[in-house]
């Protein structure tokens, strides 16, 4: 079972008596990446001075030294790039640390011919496997490169350490990369992209089903408390191939038999992109907030390199993550075509109005015996009537276009398990059917915009 709050009982007091907590910032950390051999020593050459974070929330305005930093490698002469990059690495790691806007990034990376493309690549991984507008393809060959470095820098690390604390991180850390690099493991032919990996101690990371370069539909699954990388991300990564495979057969059924259109394609992103909170730091909004400025981040990047061809978007957020998820579209700095919450504690927007998704296209749902959902903890209830979303059912139903019997969730961890009522439910959201949404009161919900 995935793990979103803890038994109920332990959350209820929890939600209850907790006013906040301090939460300390985590800190990026990557795999030392080592000169190539031969590469010439140069002087390091400023390239534009990175900007200060201004501790403002959201993706913000591009930092000005993207531009001299891409502008720079291209100037270089390609036999001396990889010193020139070794030399700069300080410069490179800055741009994860105040990331430029993504459609800057997704025009300054077009102007590097594929020379220098590749061996950013091949010094830098985790830059640009984590840098927002580079090609998801590219942020896929990057990150597994990282991954295994990582791996490899920490097996020799543990060959020498003799500090009990110190082997005890790196053991963890070695489980926590094994269990990712398991979960991009391809299932029934469909290919599996890392597109976001952070190592270090909270370790964060983006696994998609299907092919994000070109899916017609894109949802984006938003974890709550307890969704750890090293614990989770093969668990997270299975609910999003269960949802790619009920929306893929949603949209072969509903084409109709015999017609000659190709199936529309679909992505799904598991998304683990913030540290997720435990009992101790629950009763805040801090890791809500940083949350915020991640999915902020993915989203625009989705946006920037599918500018001639936008894909329906969806975000299908619970718990803790549906109070990112709600802080992030409530900005005014993103808009997506849905929105799901599931066990939402609630945000600041006191309605749908006040969400940026298109045609106020929210769905709620709430199982029985949750007892987060109506908590209203951190602000409104998206649940409540005023609120304005539309009911998801989640309590169990038969399937009328499948004729299938799904199971209901019960308290606040079953959303997301295979053969509910809630996983068809967020499926139909996803491919842009919410018209065949089922309520739980007996009949779907009203139609929603018409599909693009």
């Amino acid at each position: 079972m995935l793990v979103g709050f803890a038994a109920a009982s332990i959350v209820t007091s929890v939600v209850t008596g907790l006013t906040g907590a301090f939460v300390m910032p985590a800190e990026s950390a990557h795999a030392e990446v080592t000169p190539a051999a031969g590469a010439s020593a140069i002087e390091p050459a400023s390239i534009g001075d990175a900007p200060t974070s201004s501790g403002a929330a959201g993706a913000g305005a591009p930092g000005q030294s993207a531009s001299a930093v891409f502008s720079s490698i291209q100037a270089v002469d390609p036999a001396a790039l990889p010193g020139f990059l070794n030399a700069h690495a300080s410069d490179l790691d800055r741009l994860l640390v105040d990331p430029p806007a993504a459609s800057d990034v997704s025009q300054l990376w077009k102007l590097l011919d594929p020379s220098r493309q590749a061996e950013l690549v091949k010094v830098a991984p985790h830059v640009v496997g984590n840098l927002e507008g580079v090609p998801y393809d590219v942020r896929g060959k990057a990150n597994r490169l990282d991954l295994e470095r990582t791996i490899s820098a920490a097996q020799t690390k543990l060959g020498t350490e003799r500090g009990k604390a110190a082997r005890v991180a790196l053991k963890r850390q070695l489980t926590t990369l094994a269990n990712v690099k398991e979960a991009l493991a391809k299932k029934d032919g469909v290919t599996r992209t890392l597109v976001s990996l952070d190592p270090s101690d909270d370790a964060r990371a983006s696994i998609v089903v299907g092919d994000l370069r070109t899916a017609r539909y894109v949802s984006v699954l938003v974890p709550g408390m307890y969704m750890a990388v090293g614990e989770q991300i093969e668990a997270w990564s299975e609910v999003a191939q269960n949802l790619y495979e009920q929306q893929t057969g949603f949209l072969k059924r509903l084409g109709g038999t015999g017609t000659t259109k190709r199936t529309p394609g679909v992505a799904v992103v598991a998304w683990i992109g913030y540290q997720t909170p435990v009992l101790t730091n629950i009763g805040g909004l801090d890791l809500a907030r940083q949350g915020a400025d991640s999915l902020e981040r993915t989203l625009m990047g989705i946006q920037s390199l599918r500018v001639s061809d936008p894909p329906y978007l969806s975000v299908l957020a619970h718990s803790y993550g549906s109070t990112a998820a709600l802080l992030a579209l409530e900005r005014g700095t993103v808009s997506v075509d849905a929105l799901a919450l599931m066990g939402s504690p609630g945000s600041d927007a006191q309605s749908v109005k006040q969400l940026g998704v298109r045609g106020g296209n929210v769905f709620v749902g709430e199982a029985a015996m949750d007892p987060i959902v109506n908590s209203a903890f951190f602000g409104s209830d998206p649940g409540s009537p005023s609120y304005g979303a539309r009911p998801m059912g989640v309590g169990g139903a038969a399937d009328p276009i499948t004729h299938r019997t799904l199971s209901g969730s019960s308290g606040h961890n079953e959303y997301f398990s295979a053969g509910t009522e809630c996983m068809r439910n967020l499926a139909l959201i996803g491919i842009d059917r919410g018209d065949l949404v089922l309520s739980g009161r007996g009949a779907g919900t009203t139609k929603t915009a018409s599909s693009r």
